[in-house]
């Protein structure tokens, strides 16, 4: 059964208002984890909104993956996937996901789910979400990581 959308508008401006300034201090203070702190409320209403099947996946592999990667960033940890894999990339749901620093990783499979989201879902509430959310992982991932950010920006303008 299709979620409520009485306060939807709110609470998706709101969780919108919050992931902007999150990203925003995070650019200001270098520290991503302001920026994946300001996802955390639009990740969790994508949770709670998705119902199909792969929609629902891909909600929950994003709020898996957005508190691992703040696990990770609070515990300092930064191993190299590519090395350790034996490979540069991993194909997800039909994405090739580029392998290298692990905290670099985490907002690209978040991308990658949104555009999963973005694909699949019909409901406007969670498309909002998910461009919310793909906007988010950007700022995070510039925040650890500009010259990669360049570099796969670059990648994607260039196959347009």
């Amino acid at each position: 059964m299709a979620r409520p959308t009485k306060h939807a508008p709110t609470i998706v401006v709101a969780t919108g208002v919050v992931a902007a300034l999150g990203a925003v201090a995070g650019l200001v203070t270098h520290d991503p984890l302001w920026a994946l702190g300001g996802l955390l409320p639009a990740v969790a209403y994508e949770v709670y909104r998705t119902e199909g099947e792969t929609t629902r996946w891909a909600s929950w592999v994003l709020l898996g993956v957005l508190i691992l990667e703040g696990a990770l960033l609070v515990l300092g940890v930064d191993a190299d996937l590519a090395t350790f894999l034996g490979r540069d990339s991993q194909t997800v749901a039909g994405y090739d996901v580029p392998l290298g620093r692990i905290t670099v990783v985490g907002p690209v499979v978040m991308a990658v789910a949104c555009l999963i989201l973005l694909a699949r879902t019909r409901g406007r509430f969670t498309r909002a979400l998910a461009g919310i959310i793909l906007v988010g992982s950007a700022a995070a991932l510039y925040i650890i990581d500009p010259v990669i950010m360049g570099e796969w920006l670059g990648g994607a303008l260039d196959q347009l």
